[in-house]
């Protein structure tokens, strides 16, 4: 399999579960701006949609869209647990996690990255980016993890996006729950090695 990246990206919860999972994988890394992978390669021929993760499969099929393949992944390596099983009430439990990280947390850091943002503007989103983390934090508070006592593919994501808290000026400080959880996710072997791979250790320090 191969995974194109970008870092520090959202592609950065696919990267950490593959890790989880102990599978196989090439990285290929993706310039934001050019859209051209290392080797030169257009990625907007790769992904039409012009953004990664994408995760091209052994035959060659290529998934997108960071929710559905950290899914894909989880199930095929099952004994790692990182998922619960297709068809099962906490397998929709997680995927509701996947959509509110999606939809109202990734989505919800969107603007914070233009730099035209307008101050006034800024300061609404980041408000609104606030009840998500309240209701994360308040969730959190009781459980260790987003399903329960285990790690598993939805906490990847949402370490991902709660990273980009230190490049936006959002002081995670103000949850102190999720600054631990966010600490907690990133002293894991998996994510340290991620981190690393995709040269990002200093700025995740």
């Amino acid at each position: 399999m191969k995974l194109y990246y970008i870092p520090g990206a959202c592609s950065l919860s696919p990267h950490i579960v593959l890790r989880e999972a102990g599978l196989s994988f090439d990285l290929v890394k993706v310039d934001g701006k050019t859209k051209k992978t290392d080797s030169g390669a257009d990625f907007n021929a790769i992904n039409p949609k012009s953004y990664v993760p994408v995760l091209e499969l052994d035959d060659g099929q290529r998934l997108t869209e960071g929710a559905v393949i950290v899914q894909y992944i989880a199930d095929r390596k099952p004994d790692a647990k990182l998922a619960p099983a297709a068809g099962t009430p906490d397998r929709y439990r997680l995927q509701e996690w996947l959509n509110f990280i999606a939809s109202e947390v990734h989505k919800g850091f969107s603007p914070l990255f233009n730099p035209q943002l307008p101050e006034a503007w800024k300061t609404v989103v980041v408000d609104r980016l606030g009840t998500r983390f309240d209701h994360l934090s308040k969730h959190l508070e009781k459980n260790q993890y987003l399903m329960g006592s285990a790690f598993g593919v939805a906490d990847a994501y949402l370490f991902t996006v709660l990273n980009w808290t230190k490049f936006v000026g959002i002081d995670l400080g103000k949850w102190p729950v999720l600054q631990a959880y966010s600490a907690r996710i990133a002293a894991r072997p998996s994510v340290q090695q991620a981190l690393a791979a995709e040269g990002l250790l200093k700025a995740a320090a």
